[in-house]
């Protein structure tokens, strides 16, 4: 026998009776993987007495040196024969790989993998997804036949490591954890140490020592409780306090073997004082109790709000990945982490995570003991890190992503427990994309996709404006968690954060630290703070997630629930107060701090250059003012797709009161003369954004909202008498035209080019007001495309009338100002009548545009207005998967942008971009101008669907590039 192995085989009869003994007599050798160049080196650990390692060269095939993998991976990912439920790991083999994810669930396809290609993971074996998908359907209850299955693939794990569930001379002790397709940290359940009962223990503690066996049991009782049983977790906690209290220790690490022999007894108390029964003893039971626990916890609120926050659909349930036991609190030779191959907040290449010497895993990620910096373990344990390190290398060539692992020593050896695509922060996810390209890891087309369109949104928020103001201020610091200023009010519930964030307020989550049941508050805070918990703790990781500003393990505060108070030092912070959070820093700041615009990076700019070169679909902006339009084009606009002239008229007291004129206006000529006053209004307001947009298409909507809407607001009184006032007119008069402006259902009454076709006068004066811009700002050599929308057409003779009025206009503008300009009009496309003759309306119009948001109102039959007081309970209820007027509904409002689309073109082939010089005759051009343009799973479809532009806010067009390359990519 090598030296090695003798050193393996001491280390493990010494401590923990051969539980992850994997390297024995005649089965697999170890393997280790070493880099030399684009080869993979597999080096095959022989005995010694053939004096040296032999070393095998493996030439790797054109594309694996292209991509620097390190091993192929199992990749036949064919449905077997039979259909399998339970896959099994370990020992340099595996079931399964890291394409089965929608099977195994994102943890158990790692684990395999991991496994797959040689890193030293505990064996195990995962039940599958659709175990889960079928034990619900089946009323909460395990299919038939899989209790067996699972005691099958557990006979092969006992097989390997020669050690048995239950057997108390070489006791097996087990890890049962949850694993979706989809990362979903924190909100599914775990249980660890499974197997341990009264005889089992007193085995363990005569072979590993009895403090350490003591601690297992107490923590497994605790778990099990909670997670199995439905007992809180207070509960215990209660207990192990007033033990230290009586014993007089502070810390659990100071309780003695005799302590925790005590605290057991105590936990198996609580079992009969909240449920009335015994500690369940029988291991298998225990097995077969922890599976169910984790099934169900896929239907936890906490599970639901966590999809139903981050728009998860379409997944069959969560696996469960029962893995043999490792150690990491077995003394200062052992300990638990959790790391990132890279810095998860920045994107520097650098090991960023966490270790706690002495402890188990869910001491660091549940944020229970505040850890210290990875740095801690190479200074305790060189060898393991430095295999740690080279891990983190093969991890990151193999997967080609930075990886969020974690990890437990036992002893000195090393054991890899997990790993997964790490959650990043938009300023990480841009650098390491970038980065990941420049190292040749990855192409642009890949990089692309490993940012998603949220990640910018983030990059967006605002930051302090001048952090060097409020140095007075701070008055505390905890761990800057996730990056980003904050500004709420204090409140210290999950629940009052989601009343108070419902009410409009903004609102900061403390926490002493936080548990995934805080997870419908931590989504409606601005901002989190937490005493406890680490940089890798549950609040850390899911407010990075969201790219929201988190401050953790800020241990200068003390947190008092029910008081309701923070304590830093003497002062005293209560609820309702105003806090500032700086999630760069981790500084704590009290009162309100002034926010400023983001700053965006020379890494963006590269990414988002990227993104351009790869997309199709073209990326216009929603504006109304000149200021609007200049942010559109710095955030990348290529042309406003949609410009609200309404929106102008709100601008100053002259206009409304020259608009109000015109409402109450009984003949033509007052209706004319009051839009006189207008027309240098909008005509001035043109020439900013045709300005602003030099070069650049600008689609120009006539007037769409219903006249009312420009009525003063309060009581018909009031009302009356404001417009008295404003007008000349008598209170009579007033009276019976505001009756007669009165309709019974606005958004189905007189407006859009209703309002046109009724006061021609009206889309006159905004016409000329157009055109006589136009031809100002060519004249001082602007480049100028203006476009002109129809709102709200539903018939081809309803456009035709107002594209005649707009042409007479356009003739006279031109025969005054002696230029002639190329232009176009076209419409919206918003009611499903129009959708539906579409091809006689392309004989009118020379370009669509898609209204989504009347079109969404229109096809549901929903009042936007209205729709929040059930919206929310069909959510809910599973009714519908995503809000309609958020996300696009493909099948319904989807169908009608596609026909319509098919049906313009097929009668009007030149449907055409009006104004990008690039683009010739041939080009199309149908865009859509609602809310969906800015939203990524909206903006894919519509590239799907074949249309050339998307039109969103202006602070919304980078995500819509990268949503439109991504689908490109």
């Amino acid at each position: 026998m090598s030296t090695a192995m003798k050193g393996i085989q001491s280390l493990f009869n010494r401590k923990y009776v051969r539980q992850i003994d994997l390297l024995r007599d005649n089965h697999l050798p170890s393997l280790r993987l070493s880099w030399c160049g684009s080869r993979v080196q597999l080096i095959r650990c022989q005995d010694s007495s053939s004096g040296a390692f032999e070393s095998q060269r493996r030439e790797p095939s054109r594309s694996q040196a292209q991509a620097q993998a390190v091993l192929t991976p199992v990749s036949d990912t064919t449905a077997p024969a039979t259909k399998k439920r339970v896959f099994t790991f370990g020992k340099g083999r595996s079931e399964g790989n890291k394409g089965m994810k929608s099977l195994l669930g994102g943890k158990g396809a790692n684990l395999a993998e991991m496994a797959s290609i040689g890193l030293s993971v505990p064996p195990g074996l995962t039940i599958s997804t659709e175990a889960c998908q079928e034990y619900q359907r089946q009323g909460m209850k395990l299919p038939e036949g899989l209790w067996e299955e699972i005691l099958e693939g557990l006979k092969s794990v006992e097989k390997d490591i020669r050690a048995f569930l239950g057997d108390p001379s070489k006791p097996l002790l087990l890890s049962v954890r949850s694993g979706a397709a989809i990362s979903m940290p924190g909100m599914m359940d775990t249980v660890l140490n499974l197997g341990l009962n009264d005889e089992v223990i007193a085995g363990l503690a005569e072979k590993s020592g009895e403090r350490f066996a003591y601690d297992s049991y107490r923590r497994f009782l605790d778990m099990f409780g909670n997670v199995v049983m439905g007992i809180p977790h207070s509960s215990f906690e209660e207990k192990l306090e007033n033990l230290k209290a009586a014993k007089g220790v502070k810390l659990d690490t100071d309780l003695t073997a005799e302590h925790l022999k005590e605290l057991v007894e105590l936990y198996k108390n609580v079992y009969i004082e909240a449920k009335g029964e015994r500690f369940p003893s029988d291991p298998k039971k225990q097995l077969e109790l922890a599976v169910k626990a984790v099934f169900d916890s896929w239907d936890s609120p906490r599970a639901i709000k966590y999809r139903s926050i981050n728009q998860i659909t379409g997944l069959k349930g969560t696996a469960v990945n029962i893995q043999c036991m490792v150690f990491g609190n077995m003394g200062n030779t052992s300990g638990t982490g959790v790391l990132f191959t890279r810095n998860p907040s920045t994107g520097e290449k650098k090991l960023y995570g966490e270790f706690l010497l002495n402890a188990q895993g869910e001491d660091v990620v549940a944020g229970i003991r505040t850890p210290e910096d990875i740095n801690t373990m190479k200074i305790f344990m060189p060898e393991a890190y430095k295999e740690l390190v080279e891990n983190c290398e093969i991890l990151e060539r193999h997967y080609k992503d930075m990886m969020d692992i974690e990890f437990t020593v036992q002893e000195n050896r090393l054991w890899m427990l997990q790993c997964r695509s790490g959650k990043r922060t938009g300023k990480g996810a841009v650098k390491i994309a970038v980065d990941m390209v420049n190292e040749g890891l990855v192409d642009t087309r890949t990089a692309i996709k490993m940012v998603e369109p949220q990640h910018l949104d983030q990059l967006l928020h605002p930051q302090f404006e001048n952090p060097s103001a409020y140095k007075d201020k701070a008055v505390a610091r905890g761990l800057p968690a996730s990056p980003g200023a904050a500004v709420g009010q204090v409140v210290f519930t999950a629940e009052d954060a989601e009343a108070w964030h419902a009410q409009g307020k903004s609102v900061i989550l403390v926490r002493t630290e936080t548990s995934p049941e805080d997870i419908g508050g931590m989504h409606a805070a601005v901002g989190i703070l937490t005493a406890r918990g680490g940089m890798t703790s549950h609040a850390a990781v899911v407010a990075r997630g969201w790219g929201k500003c988190c401050v953790s393990g800020c241990s200068d505060i003390r947190v008092n629930d029910t008081g309701k108070v923070i304590l830093v030092g003497d002062k005293v912070i209560r609820e309702e107060d105003w806090i500032s959070l700086n999630g760069s820093t981790g500084e704590v700041i009290l009162g309100k701090q002034a926010l400023a615009p983001p700053v965006l990076s020379a890494d963006l700019e590269t990414f988002m250059s990227w993104a351009d070169q790869i997309r199709h679909l073209k990326v216009m902006a929603n504006a109304d003012t000149p200021e609007d339009a200049l942010t559109a084009r710095n955030n990348g606009a290529e042309g406003i797709g949609l410009c609200r002239t309404e929106h102008m008229f709100f601008a100053s007291d002259e206009r409304i009161k020259a608009v109000r004129k015109m409402i109450m206006a009984a003949t033509h000529q007052q209706r004319k003369a009051a839009l006189d006053l207008l027309l240098p209004y909008q005509r001035s307001d043109f020439e900013g954004i045709f300005r602003a947009m030099d070069g650049l298409p600008v689609t120009i909507r006539l007037l769409d909202p219903p006249l009312h809407e420009f009525l003063p607001e309060g009581d018909l009184e009031h009302i009356v008498a404001q417009l008295t006032a404003e007008t000349g007119m008598t209170e009579d008069e007033v009276f019976s035209r505001v009756e007669k402006l009165s309709e019974v259902n606005p958004m189905l009454g007189f407006r859009g080019c209703r309002l046109g076709i009724s006061y021609p006068e009206l889309t006159e004066m905004q016409a000329r007001a157009i055109f006589q811009a136009a031809v100002t700002m060519s004249n001082q050599g602007v480049q100028v495309f203006p476009e002109i929308m129809v709102p709200l057409v539903g018939t081809p003779q309803e456009l035709g009338h107002q594209v005649i009025s707009i042409r007479n206009v356009a003739k006279t503008v031109f025969s005054e100002m002696g230029l002639t300009l190329s232009y176009k009009v076209g419409t919206m496309i918003e009611i499903p009548r129009a959708a539906l003759v579409a091809d006689e309306i392309a004989k009118e119009a020379e370009f669509f545009s898609f209204g989504t948001n009347d079109l969404t109102q229109m096809t549901f039959g929903y009042s936007r207005d209205d729709a929040g007081k059930f919206l929310p309970i069909y959510l809910s209820k599973g009714i519908i998967q995503h809000d309609p007027f958020e996300v696009l509904d493909q099948k319904g409002v989807g169908q009608l942008v596609k026909m319509a689309t098919e049906k313009g073109r097929g009668a009007r082939p030149s449907l055409k971009f009006s104004g990008e010089l690039a683009l010739t005759e041939d080009d199309k051009q149908v865009g859509i101008c609602g809310e969906h343009g800015g939203e990524p799973s909206s903006v894919a479809f519509f590239a799907e669907a074949g249309l050339d532009y998307v039109s969103c806010s202006p602070f919304r067009v980078p995500i819509a590039r990268l949503a439109a390359a991504q689908v490109a990519a």
